[in-house]
């Protein structure tokens, strides 16, 4: 049994500086156009919204905690730190989105149909993600837009699940296709 915690240690001690390595990699693909950077909401207890939810009412959703605005805080620190400031944050409607968008701190903030949830009932997927799916395509990415949305969105575009806080960096290619070029793990 003891060596298999040997084992565990060990693995995890290869891992951190490959993952260190991809999240140096993501923010400088950041500082390239044609990139984007997809934000999963920072922490926000629970899943998916009350039963009693309307999206202009935030005290009818989810929202962030404490220690979901501190991390929010923590990701604009990071972002800046990576020369990342003055850029549109995109952002869904949702409340734990937008306050999340507002709280990095590194420019304007928009709302952007494209970015809403469609877990649940509130808006289907086949209406979503042409949306998110044409301003990617569309878009200008110079500089690398920020768009903070949420799961769903994410898991839909690249495949890949983001825990709260995280950031999955990709490139978009002229015809629109979607390349996940690295994941940015939340303080």
């Amino acid at each position: 049994m003891r060596w298999i915690l040997h084992v565990g240690c060990l693995a995890m001690s290869l891992a951190m500086p490959l993952m260190a390595g991809q999240a140096e990699s993501a923010w400088q693909a950041l500082q390239q156009p044609g990139h984007a950077a997809l934000m999963r909401h920072a922490r926000a207890p629970g899943t998916g919204d009350p039963a009693r939810f309307e999206l202009g009412d935030c005290s009818t959703q989810r929202n962030l905690d404490a220690r979901g605005r501190d991390q929010a805080r923590r990701l604009g620190e990071l972002f800046r730190a990576h020369g990342i400031s003055e850029r549109t944050v995109y952002t869904s409607p949702w409340c734990r989105c937008s306050e999340t968008a507002e709280l990095l701190g590194i420019g304007a903030v928009e709302p952007l149909k494209g970015l809403s949830s469609f877990f649940g009932d509130h808006y289907a997927e086949d209406d979503i993600m042409p949306a998110l799916r044409r301003f990617l395509r569309t878009r200008d990415l110079d500089p690398a837009p920020v768009l903070v949305t949420h799961q769903v969105n994410i898991t839909a575009l690249t495949g890949v699940f983001p825990s709260e806080g995280e950031i999955v960096v990709i490139n978009v290619s002229d015809d629109g296709a979607v390349e996940v070029k690295g994941r940015i793990s939340p303080p």
